[in-house]
């Protein structure tokens, strides 16, 4: 897979204990990467991260702590950086607005600035989030040439991560200049609702269902019922990370840009139809609708435009939304029933149905 670009190559993952980061290092040991971690300790119990229980080096820190992370990346001397680490929740950025800016938007110019510092990184992939975009919520589809914004302290980090990215590439890792005066390209990728097993983050619609089926009192509480997502499980994006990465290690320079990895438009769906599809794999799940002024504002609607990546890089979704579910919530009943932990299963499952749909990663 992914040409076997991974094998051998020191990838330096920052939020590789957090639920997307978990399985992106369980993906790279597996593609034969060096992973080393660099993250704060895993923000949950349980936690993904610890159920897999990776041997990977790991600097636990954080990502503010700028003699921290220019030593460990030093140290690593990795061939490509992968950056994850975020405070990822739009609520909780109500709540620590600083914490949330100070840690997505400065935190990505320090990794950036520790990367000026290692000579030996070849390739950079920024990972930020749909939220990036301005959201007109006027029915259309987001792609990668519509202005950057947000509403929620969550979103405009996320949408000044994206700028902080464009101009340390045109600045200091200009792709005109590559392979003359530096010899680092850089992307930027945004995905969208991201499902999966492993995810226990609190104010995300599957772990409060999940945790509705473990005794509580009362039924999860369902803010936004008709509110429009692009759900999809979190290899999907992943795959498109990772072939982002390789291009750049192969040293594509037109890859050096921003990408959308979203599921099909027919799998845009309301958050009542993702509960119905969760409800019919595991009947335990117990919720009502209740909206309510009160909330802090959420788009309504949202929705990924990934024609270029589909154009440019051959990249497709393997899973419909229906299939996303099924195996995340899936993952979440057998552990709480079996302990059994079924990641590498899920892993398996999708590189093989991409294999035979002749993804190109994957062949």
């Amino acid at each position: 897979m992914f040409n076997d670009i991974y094998r051998h190559k020191t990838v330096f993952l920052t939020g590789h204990t957090g639920f997307k980061g978990s399985w992106l290092a369980y993906w790279l040991k597996q593609l034969g990467a060096n992973v080393i971690g660099y993250s704060l300790p895993a923000p949950t119990v349980p936690s993904h991260h610890a159920l897999l229980a990776l041997d990977n080096a790991e600097t636990l820190a954080d990502l503010n702590n700028v003699p921290e992370l220019i030593k460990a990346m030093q140290t690593a001397q990795p061939d490509i950086v992968i950056h994850m680490a975020a405070q990822p929740l739009v609520r909780e950025s109500y709540q620590t607005p600083l914490e949330t800016l100070e840690t997505n938007v400065l935190g990505t110019a320090r990794l950036l600035e520790a990367v000026r510092q290692t000579p030996s990184v070849r390739a950079v992939v920024i990972v930020t989030s749909d939220k990036c975009y301005e959201n007109p919520e006027d029915g259309r589809p987001l792609r990668e040439t519509d202005p950057m914004g947000g509403f929620d302290p969550y979103s405009v980090s996320k949408g000044a991560a994206e700028l902080i990215t464009a101009s340390y590439r045109n600045s200091f890792f200009n792709p005109a200049q590559y392979g003359r005066s530096h010899q680092v390209l850089v992307a930027s990728v945004r995905a969208g609702n991201v499902i999966g097993g492993g995810d226990w983050a609190v104010d995300r619609l599957i772990p409060d269902l999940i945790r509705s089926t473990q005794g509580n009192d009362q039924p999860i509480e369902i803010r936004n019922p008709l509110a429009v997502r692009p759900w999809q499980h979190v290899l999907e994006p992943l795959s498109g990370y990772l072939l982002v990465g390789q291009k750049l290690l192969e040293g594509n320079v037109p890859a050096a840009e921003g990408w959308n990895f979203g599921p099909a438009p027919t799998d845009v769906l309301p958050v009542r139809d993702v509960i119905a599809y969760a409800r019919a794999e595991w009947s335990a799940i117990r919720c009502h609708e209740h909206p309510s002024a009160a909330n802090p504002h959420e788009a309504h609607l949202l929705s990924l435009d990934c024609t270029k990546a589909q154009h440019k890089l051959g990249w497709t979704p393997v899973w419909n939304t229906e299939t996303a579910i099924q195996r995340t919530i899936a993952w979440y009943r057998d552990y709480y029933q079996n302990g059994a932990v079924h990641t590498d299963a899920d892993l398996r499952a999708y590189t093989a149905q991409a294999e035979a749909a002749n993804q190109p990663w994957a062949v």
